[in-house]
């Protein structure tokens, strides 16, 4: 409920505000609280952000005023894809996810290039499966440079979770 909230959606169960760099600094107070508990949520051990000036976050800010999702991105000029693993024969989308958190993935040594690095998604876990961080993505997508789209290519995420991996798969298709 800040009074210069840089609104990017407003949705029936709540909204996605965008924080830059330049914004005042009780906002990236805010922002620093949100990523240390993020960080510690998603098991990372306080890895500084690359390049804190290029950063933008995108705070999904349900009705009741609470934090359910935050995602961190940066301007990068190039990613490495994940080389896809021939999965066993699976039965069930419970076994996929099941073999998907258990298993090591590589990635290439050829870089591809990319715009956008998302550095950080998480949403609380009693609001998954409710499309929140797939909102949060498309706020950046049409927010990350003025005037332009990002398509899913010119994206890349970085060190994600197993679920995180399953999401990235799932959102964009590859």
């Amino acid at each position: 409920g800040w009074k210069k909230e840089r609104i990017l959606a407003e949705y029936p169960d709540g909204r996605i505000i965008m924080v830059l760099p330049e914004d005042p600094k009780y906002a990236l107070k805010k922002v620093d609280e949100i990523r240390e508990m993020v960080d510690n949520d998603l098991g990372f051990q306080q890895a500084p952000l690359m390049c804190y000036s290029r950063t933008k976050t995108l705070l999904f800010i349900s009705n009741d005023k609470k934090v359910v999702g935050c995602l961190i991105a940066e301007h990068i000029q190039w990613g490495y894809r994940v080389i896809e693993e021939k999965l066993p024969v699976i039965r069930s989308e419970e076994e996929k996810v099941r073999f998907e958190r258990q298993k090591a993935w590589c990635c290439s040594t050829l870089p591809e290039p990319a715009i956008c690095g998302i550095s950080r998604i998480w949403v609380f876990s009693m609001m998954r499966r409710k499309k929140i961080a797939s909102r949060m993505i498309e706020c950046l997508r049409s927010n990350f440079i003025y005037g332009s789209y990002l398509s899913k290519e010119e994206i890349a995420f970085s060190d994600p979770t197993p679920d995180g991996k399953l999401f990235a798969t799932q959102y964009c298709g590859t």
